[in-house]
């Protein structure tokens, strides 16, 4: 009997060491199976995380929404006191870390280290402290993901096969953040908005120059992100970052973001615009990451990169857990009651930083296919210097927030989204007319070529005037005193440069509908100059000050039209008003 109770009680002890072993043969991961040759297939990854949950209370799975591939959109959790609750955790003062991976399937570093790194957490070979909760998307862009090649990544070591950029309609999911038109971003933006994640780590691999590092950090733009969080990671939370890894056996560098030269001399920060993932999560207080692993270097060495960089965020945040919370809480406070926004950003030129750049020595030579001056790296010329980096941005357009915008009910894509990202949104009850300011488009440059399905507008000037509107029941109003407040003035106003607008949102607005014969409206515009002096006297100075408009009866006689009452308000009046 004393044989048996000694036999279990060893059994006892040493079961969370025979269950970690187990799992260890159990849940090998296709990029182990290969040696670090080969990325999980879509079904080898669900597979993978369906076991896992099945094995192990801590992890959980759950639905984000469809995607356009028409595969759900899923997310893998971790919490190592297996209570995972989307609107119960923002309660428990925990760290939530949302990790993104595949958004560019052709780069899949993130989605086998994020199994590893799954895995190893549930079967307690890592620890990931309990005010930690991982939120994992393993693949974000399905469709990409099924359409496996081996070329499409031209200049990537490895792995053997991968996904495609595209999502299945082709867009490039990695600027869709602001116009939404895949549904695997509305998802995933009503996913954030629940989770509302204090670090958001976007996995990513960099293309470009060649150089020593393993792994380059994108952070999010700190005076961009603004506010107390934005300082506390620059100079705190980031700097942990670095140092942690050159612990762990990594020199990190910021994102080279140098593609015309080479980056011997240093480079300027990635201004990454809400239509970014790193972008748009700032809108949040959200601190952002795009980790983004050196093309070059073999697909074993990257995902392991990426799996160490996981591990320094979890345990870097644990460690500093109420401070993240602290910043992220006042600046939410904060920003319900800011009245001043920047909508636009240039770097600023007169400050920099210095980083320290492992490189190896460019050169040229002729080329084998043209024969022309080619540039190459000399690996065996590597060297190590302090380069200037430009990671200091200033506001290059701002505006003063209204109390409220107002947009008529037709406007459906808009509220659609708007509402996917926890915007509050009252209704009118019923018909009611108040003055408002309207802006008029003045002007606006549109880009030549499509992107990402849009012929996106530029440089858009605006004039505000004071109007009587009736607004009719049902008409949406958005109160500018709620935590997504930068989130609505960055879409909601039209010259910011990722503005609903830009993205051509409200372009019906932009043709005139009704016109005029001249011959007939020569005499209806006589009458009308002779009943208003104030208009005659406007078409008498411009004719004085404009040689070529006095010459030009078919512009003075469209210049009547659009200052009479004939010509349609709605042409180029935008249709979002403001309650001042």
């Amino acid at each position: 009997m004393k044989r048996l109770f000694l036999f279990l009680s060893v059994m006892l002890f040493m079961a969370p060491v025979v269950m970690a072993a187990v799992a260890d043969t159990m849940f090998i991961t296709p990029f182990e199976r290969s040696h670090g040759k080969q990325t999980a297939t879509y079904l080898e990854a669900f597979d993978f995380y369906k076991q896992l949950r099945d094995s192990f209370p801590t992890i959980v799975i759950g639905d984000v929404g469809p995607t356009d591939i028409g595969y759900p959109l899923r997310y893998v959790s971790y919490s190592a006191d297996a209570n995972f609750d989307k609107d119960a955790i923002k309660k428990e003062g925990r760290i939530v870390i949302l990790i993104n991976n595949d958004i560019h399937p052709g780069e899949p570093d993130g989605v086998d280290a994020s199994m590893m790194l799954l895995r190893d957490a549930a079967t307690g070979k890592i620890d990931v402290p309990k005010n930690i909760v991982l939120v994992v998307i393993p693949m974000y862009n399905i469709g990409g993901a099924l359409n496996r090649n081996s070329y499409s990544r031209a200049n990537q070591d490895g792995p053997e096969s991968y996904g495609f950029r595209g999502n299945s309609r082709n867009l490039d999911l990695n600027r869709d953040f602001i116009k939404c038109d895949a549904a695997e971003t509305v998802g995933l933006e009503e996913l954030f908005a629940k989770i509302n994640p204090d670090i958001f780590i976007d996995n990513h691999v960099s293309d470009g120059a060649d150089y020593q590092h393993t792994m380059t950090l994108l952070a999010s733009q700190h005076d961009k992100l603004g506010g107390e969080a934005g300082a506390y990671m620059y100079n705190t939370f980031t700097p942990l970052l670095y140092k942690d890894m050159k612990e762990r056996g990594y020199d990190m560098v910021p994102y080279v973001n140098d593609f015309s030269s080479t980056p011997d001399s240093g480079w300027r920060a990635f201004y990454e615009s809400p239509r970014f993932s790193s972008g748009y999560a700032s809108l949040f207080q959200t601190l952002a990451y795009v980790p983004e692993t050196h093309m070059l270097k073999p697909f074993k060495d990257r995902v392991t990169a990426t799996y160490t960089l996981m591990e320094s965020f979890i345990k870097v945040a644990s460690e500093h857990a109420n401070e993240i919370k602290d910043v992220r809480g006042r600046d939410a406070a904060a920003v319900i009651n800011k009245k001043e926004f920047a909508l636009d950003w240039k770097v600023d030129t007169t400050r920099c930083d210095s980083v320290l750049f492992k490189g190896y020595q460019a050169g040229y030579k002729p080329s084998e296919v043209s024969g022309m001056p080619r540039l190459y790296y000399d690996h065996n010329k590597p060297f190590t210097k302090n380069v200037p980096f430009y990671d200091h941005f200033v506001p290059s357009k701002t505006v003063t927030a209204p109390r409220a915008y107002i947009i008529p009910k037709t406007w459906v894509s808009v509220i659609s989204i708007l509402r996917a990202n926890g915007v509050h949104i009252a209704r009118f009850k019923h018909d009611t007319t108040i003055t408002v300011t309207a802006y008029h488009i003045d002007n606006y440059e549109t880009i030549q070529h499509p992107y990402e399905k849009h012929y996106l507008h530029k440089n858009v000037q605006v004039t505000p005037g004071k109007i009587i509107m009736r607004f009719m029941e049902g008409d949406y109003i958005l109160w500018v005193n709620q935590p997504a407040n930068r989130y609505i003035v960055e879409t909601l106003e039209p010259t910011a440069p990722d503005a609903f607008f830009a993205w051509n949102f409200f372009d019906g607005i932009l043709q005139q509908k009704e016109g005029y014969s001249a011959y007939v409206f020569e005499d209806v515009a006589a009458k009308l100059l002779k009943k208003d002096p104030a208009l005659k006297k406007e078409l008498e100075e411009k004719k004085k000050n404009d040689p070529d408009f006095a010459k030009d009866g078919a512009a003075q006689l469209d210049f009547v039209y659009h200052h009479s009452p004939y010509f349609e308000p709605e042409y180029l009046r935008y249709p979002v008003y403001r309650l001042e």
